[in-house]
């Protein structure tokens, strides 16, 4: 619709009238009738009259308005899965999902023809990445197979959102199976994406492929859990359980095997049994076990046998590490007497996971109360130490007690603590074990049961215990860094509630600890090739219980290392700790290190250097980030699968502390096959959220013709002004117009 307009100059038509009455005025100065007359006269008052009009007209500024429709460019965006998933056939005629794609695309060319005169037509494939696919006439040329190793749906969806920035999108339609497999940094969630599309007012259309049965008909076994105790004490039985899933096999008889990295480090099985799934996708749980022989670091493998007719292999087992701890550390712990003691000594040592605490409570007027294994308890290598409290002599049966004075002599160590029936009031003077005591006895000390305690063989308290000069430099004593502040912290310790009484020491024994001026109270000797200790106190409870934990931890604490022979080594004293053994390709991998003394102590001056051995031998250092009282580092580079190898080596003062490794191990994974179950019911959520839709495969060409014919929202008005004056022929007809009047004045000789 055409509508006239005028923009006087200034906004104001007053000028303009001021403007044509000056202009008219001039009119009456024209030529005289003396000099011209008649219709030379009329002309030229015409000609000057009809410039006026265009001058009054120009500033008037007569502009022509009218509105106009116009419809924008946009494009369309069309996403085609190629990941391999997209091979697993599960559509109509067992046909994979890849086919039925790009019978998709097939059928809705002449379609996408028919948008592609209006509209922009852009295509893509993806898996991890998006790569633009040729298109021409409406036909799309994917690729041939299906083999990307990712399907990375939220990061498609941004990159292809920057790719196309400034455009005015359709829609996007994405053709999937609909189920996210990727890695890090590629596992953008969809849904951030669907939130981006529907803010910047693009609907998304998705059309789903594939059955959510995941493999449908095709068989596969796999391990779909394991659960095992990161660490275990050699020849202990570790537990090992897990889940297998059995599809297309039910019936069968699976076997399931259990591989333990040996000393030489090949994998050997070491346990298996045979399950039978009763349905598809049975869930078969497995308990297996197995005592590792010798103290390290292991792997450790679950896995079922390979079926005929599986399509996926590589979730056929899993793997983890374990260690498995030295045995010098195992402590058997013996008890004939309900007393406070018993109860802290346990927690002190069960707060050191390194050590391993068996504790029995025997009563020797109940025979009842003895295990039936005791017997094995004192044989060469079963324990490393032995801590006998205040149990009577007679709850040994014949030849334990010299199985144990020999497992002494062969290196295992033994501390007798004090109570009415320990030492020579518990019978122990005509035992095998006088003779291994650092303390000698007199069988007539004997303190029967149900008498009165005898005051000659024990100390009354309190009893303030105190290292001697020997003592106070000795590993097991050790409380403090300097001897100055080790003195300190004993002095502070509460006193002993009572003691045994020791009359004398055997010859080659040392006092580490006294009562008052110079009674003996901790005492020490080795038997062979084994430590033995005497201690007659029976109430370093106290300590706990006023306020000195960690003194009394640490002192039972060095007490088990010295006898154990641990102070001898460095061995533990740096560590590398993982949260975990197992991890997934391109998972972050955080650990911890540190290093302390023999006593457990931290060592807080170290420095660190650290590195990862790769699976295929190649070696990258690596950052440590102190952390409170250790050091904590990561990394990530971990796409490769394969076992990896955390090294951490400890330096003081220039010194070497130690080197602790811990290994850890990227799990083969095939993202795509291991559970290639289609989601449609995310694609329906993602396209709800933006305004679109989730359609069948077979409603692709509607859903184009639909979209080529919807474009109200591309349609803008646009107000078009053609200006009357500002145009050439108008400013060229005035310049006639004067041209014109001059020439006939200078030809009439009017100038």
């Amino acid at each position: 619709m055409l509508r006239p307009s005028f923009y006087p100059v200034a906004d104001s038509y007053l000028l303009v009238v001021v403007v044509a009455l000056l202009l008219a005025g001039l009119l009456l100065l024209g030529p005289g009738r003396g000099r011209v007359g008649g219709w030379r006269r009329a002309t030229l008052i015409g000609l000057r009259a009809a410039v006026v009009l265009l001058i009054v007209l120009a500033m008037l500024r007569p502009t022509l308005i009218y509105t106009e429709t116009k419809k924008q460019s946009a494009t369309l965006v069309i996403l085609a899965d190629r990941s391999r998933s997209m091979s697993v056939q599960d559509t109509v005629g067992n046909k994979s999902r890849y086919e039925a794609l790009r019978r998709t695309i097939v059928e809705a060319a002449p379609a996408l023809a028919a948008l592609a005169e209006d509209f922009e037509l852009k295509a893509y494939t993806f898996d991890a990445q998006a790569r633009p696919a040729k298109t021409a006439g409406g036909k799309i040329t994917l690729g041939p197979t299906p083999d990307g190793e990712q399907t990375a749906i939220g990061a498609v969806l941004e990159d292809v959102l920057r790719q196309e920035a400034g455009k005015r999108l359709l829609g996007v339609v994405l053709l999937s199976d609909g189920a996210q497999r990727a890695y890090a940094p590629r596992d953008l969630p969809p849904q951030t994406a669907a939130s981006r599309l529907k803010h910047l007012g693009y609907p998304l259309f998705t059309f789903p492929l594939g059955q959510s049965r995941g493999l449908g008909q095709a068989k596969d076994v796999a391990v779909k859990d394991l659960l095992v105790n990161p660490s275990v004490f050699e020849k202990n039985d570790l537990a090992v359980a897990g889940q297998i899933r059995a599809d297309g096999y039910a019936g069968a008889q699976i076997p399931v095997e259990l591989l333990f990295e040996n000393a030489s480090g090949k994998m050997e099985v070491v346990a298996g049994e045979r399950l039978k799934a009763t349905a598809a996708g049975q869930l078969l749980p497995v308990k297996l076990s197995y005592a590792p022989p010798t103290a390290g670091e292991y792997k450790l493998t679950l896995r079922v046998a390979e079926q005929s007719g599986e399509l996926v292999t590589t979730n056929n087992e899993l793997s983890t590490f374990v260690n498995v701890l030295k045995g010098g550390l195992s402590v058997l712990y013996l008890e004939g007497t309900p007393r406070v003691e018993i109860k802290f000594l346990r927690r002190a040592l069960e707060a050191s996971p390194d050590i391993n605490v068996d504790f029995y409570r025997i009563d020797a007027r109940r025979p009842e109360t003895r295990p039936g294994n005791m017997a094995e308890w004192f044989q060469p290598g079963k324990y490393d130490v032995y801590i006998l409290g205040d149990l009577d002599a007679t709850a040994f049966r014949d030849n334990e007690l010299k199985d144990l004075a020999e497992a002494v002599d062969r290196g295992a160590g033994l501390i007798m603590l004090g109570g009415f029936h320990s030492f020579a009031p518990g019978g122990y003077a005509t035992t095998p074990l006088a003779k291994v005591l650092p303390v000698t006895m007199d069988r007539f000390d004997r303190q029967e049961f149900g008498e009165k305690i005898r005051s000659d063989v024990h100390l009354p308290g309190p009893l303030a215990m105190r290292p001697t000069p020997v003592g106070l430099l000795h590993f097991a004593l050790t409380l403090a860094g300097s001897r100055e502040e080790n003195m300190a912290q004993w002095a502070k310790l509460p006193p002993l509630t009572g003691a045994n009484r020791f009359r004398a020491l055997a010859p080659s024994a040392q006092t580490l600890a006294v009562a008052g001026r110079n009674t003996p109270l901790l005492v020490y000797h080795y038997y062979g090739r084994g430590r033995v200790l005497a201690f007659a106190g029976d109430s370093t409870w106290r300590w706990w219980m006023q306020g000195f934990e960690s003194a009394h931890k640490r002192f039972w604490r060095q007490i088990v290392l010295w006898l154990a022979r641990k102070d001898e080594t460095t061995e533990g004293n740096v560590w590398v700790r993982l949260a975990k053994r197992r991890f997934a390709p391109a998972e972050r991998v955080e650990f911890a290190a540190g290093a302390q003394s023999a006593g457990g102590e931290v060592v807080g001056t170290a420095t660190y250097r650290a590195s990862v051995v790769l699976p295929d031998q190649t070696r990258q250092p690596l950052t440590l980030v102190r952390q409170g009282d250790h050091m904590t580092g990561s990394f990530r580079q971990t796409q490769a699968a394969g076992d990896y190898t955390i090294e951490v080596t400890a330096m003081q003062d220039g010194a070497e502390l130690g080197t602790a490794w811990s290994r850890f191990l990227v799990f083969q994974q095939d993202l795509e096959l291991d559970n290639a179950a289609a989601d449609a019911a995310t694609l329906e959520s993602l396209a709800a959220m933006t305004g679109g839709e989730s359609l069948a495969p077979e409603q692709f060409p509607e859903l184009i013709e639909r979209l080529a014919q919807r474009t109200e929202h591309l349609e803008v008005e646009q107000q078009i002004k053609e200006a009357l004056w500002d145009t050439w022929p108008f400013f060229l007809l005035l310049v006639a117009l004067l041209g014109t009047e001059w020439y006939l004045r200078k030809r009439w000789g009017l100038v």
